[in-house]
């Protein structure tokens, strides 16, 4: 099996294996505000640079919820994509029980996108730890780019890859009273695999197949992004992680940021 395939078999087992009720209420949390499932500084940006008539893909989708809170704020037309025929499935329940209509769900291997996708997108969007599944982001990038309309926009909301470089509390190097001992390379960092699951979504077990992941440095995505002809309008850092751990927040490290570029 490719690292793809192990990845998709590894993201089944950790929906199957979900902390119970995990994303059932979905529906019902879509309608307190207005793009629920994104941080603050996320959703200025998609406000500014509004989603409203938008046809609009979120590759690496997960179970939907980002996507559909976009729906919800006006988009016409959606397309979330994910390999993971489970977590595909609840998104789909979820849209039926919101009433979203003109939003579906494609479970496939990002990189094997069908070709009736070119083109369509006024906006795609990644969120958090997407893009760590994928070695080789000139071939997403690739995807993304022929995905977008011209002028169209792609966004990334993701760790800072300074993150990569820290460990976190559930690691031995970690150290409560040395925050900033740097432990792990930033170049040429092989990918690594973890085999207990998905914290945020599933209970504690070790798992059958493990997950392989990919650090990606500022320059590897920046130049992945010229290479197909995306060019970046955005880019902002800040002091908050996004999900793993909050000991380094507001600690002066740059550990999450948010990427806008627009498809000449």
């Amino acid at each position: 099996m490719s690292y793809i395939e192990d990845n998709k078999a590894a993201w089944e087992e950790a929906f199957e294996k979900r902390k119970p009720g995990w994303g059932d209420e979905n529906h019902i949390l879509l309608e307190k505000e207005k793009l629920f499932f994104f941080n603050d500084d996320m959703k200025k940006v998609l406000e500014e640079i509004g989603v409203e008539g938008k046809t609009v893909a979120q590759f690496c989708c997960n179970n939907g919820r980002e996507l559909l809170s976009v729906m919800k704020a006006g988009a016409e037309y959606g397309i979330g994509v994910d390999i993971a025929e489970n977590l595909i499935g609840q998104a789909t329940i979820t849209a039926e029980k919101a009433q979203i209509e003109n939003c579906y769900f494609e479970n496939c291997n990002i990189l094997d996108l069908p070709d009736k996708y070119h083109n369509k997108f006024d906006l795609i969007f990644f969120t958090i730890g997407a893009i760590t599944w994928l070695r080789d982001l000139n071939l997403l990038f690739k995807v993304v780019a022929n995905c977008l309309k011209s002028e169209g926009v792609l966004i990334i909301n993701d760790f800072h890859p300074l993150m990569n470089m820290l460990p976190t509390p559930d690691e031995d190097p970690f150290d409560e009273n040395h925050l900033d001992r740097i432990t792990y390379p930033y170049f040429e960092k092989e990918p690594w695999t973890e085999n207990t699951g998905m914290s945020y979504m599933s209970v504690d077990f070790i798992s059958k197949t493990p997950f392989t992941s990919s650090a990606h440095t500022i320059s590897h995505i920046l130049n992945s992004l010229i290479a197909n002809g995306l060019k970046l309008t955005r880019f902002d850092e800040f002091d908050y992680d996004l999900g793993l751990t909050d000991v380094y927040d507001n600690k002066g490290y740059p550990l999450s940021f948010i990427l806008v570029a627009e498809k000449e």
